[in-house]
């Protein structure tokens, strides 16, 4: 079993505090469900822990190695970020696979029925929530250990959306995966643990009625 342990990051811009003194962990076999309000810094946390954003203090370590820098991640951390695509626009599909995942993992990905349809076409010819279900597949097939999943379901159609949750839930068996979407009823589906990003400070989060104490939820 690997183990992602997140300490002691802070983060400002300008004035402008961000993160700070937050603690995260995870594990092999375990969802851990990042919520937050617009704009509380949950995607600048993942850029940290992924390592492409640096926060003014860190502590970020796997099993027992200290990650200090983007080559320590290799094979430890797979992102999929928010809004920038990480695919080239005018390689297909099915050429792409196997840039980013093993030979195993490949044949895996293209037995899928869902990313079948897309794989004789360009990440140009795929719309929006198309290419997110192809971003999507790929991050969670790859080697990596570790999966940072900001908004996987944006723009995912609901049938599709129940769909990749399955096989997001399915991935975890062998990999640790943190995810944050703001369609929190499917996460809360699928998540082991739970926190909440709020007024800088992450809070470990037991169930439904503290986010609503938290105010992220409305209160039935």
């Amino acid at each position: 079993m690997n183990k992602l342990h997140v300490d002691s990051v802070t983060k400002s811009f300008g004035q402008r505090k961000i993160l700070q003194d937050v603690y995260l962990s995870c594990e092999t076999g375990r969802i851990s469900a990042l919520f937050g309000p617009s704009g509380s810094g949950k995607s600048t946390l993942m850029e940290i822990i992924f390592g492409t954003a640096k926060g003014d203090t860190q502590f970020i370590k796997f099993n027992d190695s200290i990650l200090k820098n983007q080559s320590d991640r290799k094979n430890k951390l797979a992102y999929l970020p928010q809004r920038s695509s990480f695919l080239p626009k005018e390689c297909k599909i099915q050429k792409l696979i196997p840039l980013f995942c093993t030979k195993e993992n490949t044949e895996v990905l293209y037995s899928l029925k869902m990313i079948q349809p897309f794989l004789d076409k360009t990440v140009r010819n795929l719309s929006g929530g198309e290419k997110r279900i192809v971003e999507t597949l790929i991050i969670t097939h790859c080697d990596s250990a570790f999966i940072l999943l900001d908004e996987p379901f944006s723009g995912v159609s609901p049938k599709s959306v129940d769909e990749l949750k399955t096989i997001i839930k399915a991935q975890s068996k062998n990999k640790g995966i943190i995810i944050s979407d703001h369609n929190y009823s499917i996460i809360l589906d699928i998540a082991d643990d739970i926190y909440l990003l709020s007024e800088t400070y992450l809070r470990r989060i037991k169930d439904v009625k503290e986010l609503q104490q938290f105010n992220y939820l409305p209160k039935s």
